[in-house]
C-alpha cells in the first residue's frame, strides 16, 4: 500500500495522546496523588495533540467538506465509528480539563476516557484488521500493536511531563510501567513481522488469471501509464529502503525508548524521558510508514510486479 502521510500523523499522535490520558486515568482512579496543575497540562497537552491529529486526517479527504457524512454508516463501517468516537473522546477530555480548572470532583470522567480510549482505539485497529483480503492486516496482531504502541508512547510522553514538573510519585509508578509496555509492544511488533515474513498468500498470479500452470511469469504491468491502482496501491520504494526503514523503527521507536526508560527508571531524572519522547515519535511514524507499506493489496499481482 502507498501510506498516506496524514493517516500516519494521526493514529501516531492520537495514540500516543490515548495513551497519556490512559495513564492519567488510572493514576487518578487509583488514587495516585498528582497536582491539579500537572494533570490540566497534561490533558492540555493530549487535547491539542488529538486535534492536530483530526485535523491532519482531514487532509486523507477529497472533499473535506462532506466529511460529516462519514458518520451515517455506523452501523457497518469502523471508520464511521471511529468519526464518532474521536470527537467524543475530545469532547470528554477537555470537559475533565474544564472540571479542574472549576475545582469540581467529577470522578465519572477518567473512567469515561478510560473506557473511549479503549474503544477509539479498537475502532481505529479494525478499520484494518477487519479488511481479509489484506492478509498483513487482518491478524488479532494489527489491534494488540495499536493499543501497546500508543500506550507505551503515552506513557513515555506522560513521565515526560511528569518528571519536568516535579511529579516524583506518579513518574516512580508509571515508569516502570512505561518500561514494561515499551518492551511489550516491542515484542508483539516483531511477532507480527515474523507473521508476515511467513505469509503464504492466498492470492497469487494463477488464481488471479485462472492459469493453472506452476511457471507462470508475468510480462507486463498491466497498462502502459501509470493510474490510480498504480499510485495508491503501492509505495515504489525497494526492499532495502523497507529494510531500513524497518531497522529504524525497532531502533527508535522501541530499543532506545526502552533503554532510556530504565535509565529514567533508575535515575528518576527528566533528562532520560525527554530523549526518550524526542527518539520515540520518528521512530513511531517510521513504524506506523512501514505498516501501511509492508501491506500487500491483491491488486498488485497484476498492476505493480513485473518480473
Amino acid at each position: 500500500m502507498n501510506p498516506a502521510f496524514s493517516v500516519i500523523i494521526f493514529t501516531t499522535i492520537a495514540g500516543a495522546a490515548q495513551g497519556m490520558v490512559v495513564a492519567l486515568a488510572v493514576a487518578v482512579l487509583s488514587g495516585v496523588g498528582v497536582s491539579t496543575s500537572f494533570l490540566s497540562l497534561a490533558l492540555m497537552v493530549a487535547a491539542v495533540m488529538l486535534l492536530v491529529g483530526l485535523g491532519a486526517s482531514f487532509a486523507h479527504l477529497g472533499h473535506p467538506e462532506r466529511a460529516w457524512r462519514s458518520v451515517l454508516m455506523w452501523r457497518t463501517s469502523w471508520l464511521s465509528r471511529e468519526v464518532i468516537a474521536l470527537p467524543t473522546f475530545i469532547a470528554i477530555n477537555v470537559l475533565w480539563w474544564l472540571a479542574l480548572r472549576m475545582d469540581v470532583n467529577t470522578m465519572w470522567l477518567p473512567l469515561a476516557a478510560l473506557v473511549l480510549a479503549a474503544l477509539l482505539w479498537y475502532c481505529t485497529a479494525m478499520i484494518y484488521a477487519c479488511l481479509r483480503f489484506i492478509e498483513e492486516w487482518a491478524q488479532p496482531l494489527t489491534l494488540v500493536n495499536f493499543v501497546l504502541i500508543g500506550l507505551s508512547s503515552g506513557l513515555v510522553l506522560a513521565c515526560a511531563l511528569g518528571a519536568l514538573m516535579g511529579e516524583a510519585r506518579f513518574v516512580r509508578l508509571a515508569g516502570p510501567c512505561a518500561l514494561i509496555v515499551t518492551l511489550g509492544a516491542w515484542a508483539t511488533r516483531m511477532l507480527s513481522l515474523r507473521h508476515n515474513a511467513t505469509l503464504k498468500h492466498k492470492s497469487t498470479l494463477q488464481s488471479a488469471t485462472g492459469i493453472k500452470s506452476a511457471t507462470l511469469v508475468q510480462k507486463s504491468m498491466g497498462m502502459s501509464a501509470g493510474s490510480f491502482n498504480t499510485r495508491e496501491f503501492f509505495h515504489g520504494r525497494s526492499k532495502s529502503a523497507l529494510r531500513h526503514v524497518r531497522l529504524a523503527f525497532i531502533l527508535f521507536g522501541f530499543a532506545l525508548p526502552a533503554l532510556l526508560a530504565l535509565w529514567g527508571v533508575i535515575s528518576g531524572g527528566a533528562l532520560a524521558w525527554v530523549l526518550g519522547v524526542l527518539l520515540q515519535i520518528p521512530g513511531l511514524l517510521a513504524e506506523r510508514w512501514f505498516f501501511f507499506a509492508q501491506a500487500r493489496h491483491p491488486q498488485n499481482l497484476y498492476y505493480q510486479v513485473v518480473s
